[in-house]
């Protein structure tokens, strides 16, 4: 009898997610999961694609995002992701989650990007699980718990000190309890004023929590400028001496005095690597963005706002030029702005450019989906790999790229049977075309999908047509970390 599927694409160019070379091919979906591959001319489906050689591949695993709190509030919210190929996203980055801590107050920067204190309403990472449950979302979501929410609970918001002993207990058995319903890690933001008193020693003593869990430990770390490489050491330690597996966020060398040291950083952290696992993402653009922080102006770093609560007129526009028109210096109009968002012009693309090129760097859009005039990070990271840095660049292969975004992804973060094209595995799927594929989101329109994203499955549902958008299903769920075999 001839073999019968859900859902059937034939003559495509398979990009499997391994890196392995592209092949012709068929796939067969039944339910959600993969069931077959090859020649299955023989075969039928309730619905047959003909791919026409487009490429169909893994859906993306975008590694680093704030998506805490558009998860939750359906299709339409996470049309940034599911636009641009992405079917499952991690949370909790930075040292930012909404579980597990209930706010009173609105809380302070960056925390506030995710929201005010009415969005921060899980006491436990259980309650943001159910929720998930109860209304699931779009893409498939893998969550990390915040350092920098724990801080706020177990020190009441008094952040400007190492923790007691008895505070960073109090962090470390909320940590364990996160991980024991659902969470697969602990995430830190040292660089940000509500961690930045945190020592090594606080760190390490709230992550040994991941230690009975095999979680992972992701971080934005306390310096990517002048003190990069102490910073990575540090990281690397409380890897060490917690027994757990590291990522570094959104890897970068900032500010001018410092372009060109991603030769010595990628040197070192692959010294590193042989003794050690560690891995890290990085977004494809030379601006970063997060709260708009007074202390960290430099009159040689141009800022762009993304949003600002008192004159959200001024999204769009440039610090210097606000200042200008208010008749003062860039950091008492920063101060007038403030709670505020902002983009920063501080990265070189050479840097830039050697890191995506690494073949150990995973990508991640870090986008920020509160801000009014978001990075266009939020809307074009993938098509922007695809098209700009594999194809017009020829910087790295197109499977290369599909392997950074898929396959290593689900490895580094233990996601089990996704992030690769095999028989078996989730029907995470996106068909896309290799020779338009492009970003279109730019810091003047960052608001706009990308080209040449034909159709986006999520657990073998259709989630986003090309030229029509999200179709309205909600087929995501929790992934919860499968720690690979020692």
């Amino acid at each position: 009898m001839a073999q019968r599927f859900d859902l059937l694409i034939r003559n495509a160019t398979l990009i499997d997610g391994t890196g392995a070379l592209p092949r012709k091919g068929d796939l067969g979906v039944n339910g959600d999961r993969i069931v077959a591959m090859g020649d299955l001319s023989a075969a039928s489906a309730d619905r047959e694609i003909d791919a026409q050689g487009k490429a169909l591949a893994p859906g993306f695993i975008d590694a680093h995002t704030h998506d805490d709190t558009v998860v939750l509030c359906g299709p339409e919210c996470v049309v940034p992701k599911l636009s641009q190929g992405v079917t499952t996203v991690v949370i909790g980055n930075c040292g930012i989650s909404l579980a597990p801590v209930k706010m009173n107050r609105r809380p302070p920067a960056p925390l506030d990007l995710v929201g005010d204190a009415d969005v921060w309403q899980y006491e436990s990472f259980a309650a943001y699980a159910e929720q998930l449950r109860k209304t699931p979302p779009a893409v498939n979501t893998y969550a990390l718990i915040g350092h920098m929410v724990l801080r706020c609970e177990a020190m009441d918001f008094d952040l400007d000190r190492p923790a007691t002993d008895k505070e960073a207990e109090r962090m470390k058995t909320r940590l364990a309890e996160a991980l024991k319903e659902g969470a697969s890690g602990f995430s830190t933001g040292l660089w940000y004023p509500p961690s930045r008193h945190a020592p090594t020693d606080e760190v390490i003593a709230v992550a040994e929590a991941l230690r009975d869990y095999g979680g992972l430990y992701v971080t934005h770390m306390r310096d990517e400028a002048d003190g990069v490489i102490d910073s990575i050491e540090e990281t690397l330690k409380i890897g060490r001496e917690t027994g757990s597996a590291v990522v570094i966020s959104h890897h970068k060398c900032t500010m001018p005095e410092n372009f060109g040291r991603s030769t010595e950083t990628l040197a070192y952290i692959e010294k590193a690597m042989q003794k050690q696992t560690v891995n890290f993402d990085v977004y494809p653009y030379t601006a970063s963005s997060t709260a708009l922080l007074v202390d960290r102006l430099r009159d040689d770093m141009p800022v762009q706002i993304a949003t600002s609560v008192p004159h959200p007129e001024m999204a769009g526009r440039m610090l210097s030029d606000i200042a200008k028109e208010w008749g003062t210096d860039i950091r008492t109009a920063a101060q007038r702005l403030l709670p505020a968002g902002a983009i920063y012009f501080m990265m070189d693309e050479a840097d830039v450019s050697r890191i995506v090129a690494h073949p150990r760097s995973m990508i991640g859009s870090d986008g920020i989906p509160s801000n009014d005039m978001p990075h266009p990070r939020l809307w074009g990271t993938f098509p922007r790999v695809l098209g700009h840095y594999a194809r017009d660049l020829g910087l790295i292969s197109l499977e290369a790229a599909v392997h950074k975004m898929t396959g290593l992804t689900a490895s580094v973060f233990g996601m089990a049977d996704r992030g690769v094209l095999k028989e078996g595995a989730f029907a995470d799927l996106v068909l896309f075309d290799p020779d338009t594929v492009i970003d279109t989101a730019t810091f003047a329109a960052p608001k706009t999908p990308a080209k040449g994203i034909l159709e986006v499955w999520v657990n073998g549902v259709s989630s986003y047509v090309g030229g029509k958008g999200v179709t309205g299903e909600s087929a995501g769920r929790l992934i919860t970390r499968q720690p690979l075999p020692a």
